[in-house]
């Protein structure tokens, strides 16, 4: 049988690692009495963890949301997992001090053993840049702002924010059918999603009923408006889906029809979907609308085709095109 502080971790253990436990279960896994799990049950208390008791012939033991951070008691894989995590976070924009802090205190307390394991995958693994693919800094989200969001989504909390996009045309105010300019926003938030580096919130007009996505580092929160909303999820549910395709037609800093060649069942089999949208406009024309955070990135999607099309818009784009082009015929002369 465990030792009294032995038997106290290993049953702290257990209540973390699922919601609920009955007595006799615990008992069980211990190898003591429903007495002695009472007993430690109040010693827990005693020590400020926050154990909440349901009873009756169907009653369990949980353990609740306390006023400070209990230790987080982890078997070697999921430290190891963590660690692993936490390294890999340093490198997301705006989360990186607070990723560094945790994984100093986590390795601190990791056994010898783990310490050895974490220490040799990071001293095997090279890192490459933060941002691969593209000559646009990361996009750096507030980490209070995402939590904001999150709490508002479980709580089915309108949210107003100043919304700093890019300037295609003048959009009425509070408006959200319109997501472009530098105004405020009063939205329905549902979800958020993270793709490509960047955070979205996929929301909805309460007076408009549009949906719209907007980026998160795009956003400033104004005051808390207290008001709720009746949930009206998004036809069908797909929010992941929603996003790549609203992104590819207005979440980005540049934009572009790009007349292609060729039918648009050819275009689709060449592309990531998050890549753009493609309309057919005959057997053998389509147009992509696309976009990405630079010329730069629109001329290399494009270029990755590897089917002929046409540029007409935006012009500053057609003069990119033109200078690559002539770059490229001077490299094989």
């Amino acid at each position: 049988m465990l030792e009294t502080s032995s038997r106290l971790l290993a049953l702290l253990a257990l209540m973390q690692s699922r919601p609920a436990w009955p007595g006799s279960e615990l008992a069980e896994r211990l190898n003591v009495s429903g007495r002695t799990i009472r007993n430690d049950i109040d010693r827990l208390r005693e020590l400020g963890y926050p154990v909440e008791a349901v009873r009756g012939p169907a009653g369990y033991y949980q353990l609740g949301a306390g006023a400070k951070l209990p230790p987080l008691l982890l078997d070697d894989e999921e430290a190891v997992a963590v660690a692993i995590g936490l390294r890999a976070g340093r490198g997301v924009a705006g989360i990186e001090d607070s990723a560094a802090r945790a994984l100093t205190k986590l390795e601190q307390v990791l056994p010898h053993r783990l310490r050895r394991q974490v220490s040799a995958l990071h001293q095997a693994t090279s890192e490459g840049p933060a941002n691969t693919g593209s000559n646009v800094e990361d996009p750096v989200v507030d980490a209070t702002v995402l939590a904001t969001i999150a709490a508002a989504v479980r709580d089915s909390e309108l949210i107003r924010f100043d919304y700093t996009g890019p300037a295609r045309s003048e959009p009425q105010r509070n408006d959200a059918s319109a997501p472009f300019g530098d105004w405020p926003v009063l939205v329905e938030p549902y979800r958020l999603v993270s793709w490509e580096r960047h955070w979205y919130l996929v929301a909805r007009g309460p007076e408009t009923g549009a949906w719209h996505t907007y980026r998160v580092d795009w956003i400033s929160l104004r005051m808390a408006t207290g008001r709720r909303f009746t949930p009206n999820p998004l036809p069908g549910g797909d929010y992941t889906g929603f996003v790549l395709r609203d992104v590819a037609v207005a979440g980005w800093r540049v934009h572009a029809r790009i007349t292609v060649h060729a039918p648009a069942e050819a275009v689709l089999a060449r592309i990531n979907p998050a890549v753009g949208v493609v309309e057919a406009v005959d057997a053998t024309t389509s147009v992509l609308v696309t976009g990405a955070d630079s010329l730069e990135l629109i001329a290399v999607y494009i270029g990755m085709l590897g089917l002929d099309f046409r540029v007409t818009e935006p012009a500053a784009l057609v003069e990119h095109l033109r200078v690559l082009g002539s770059r490229y015929l001077r490299a094989v002369e």
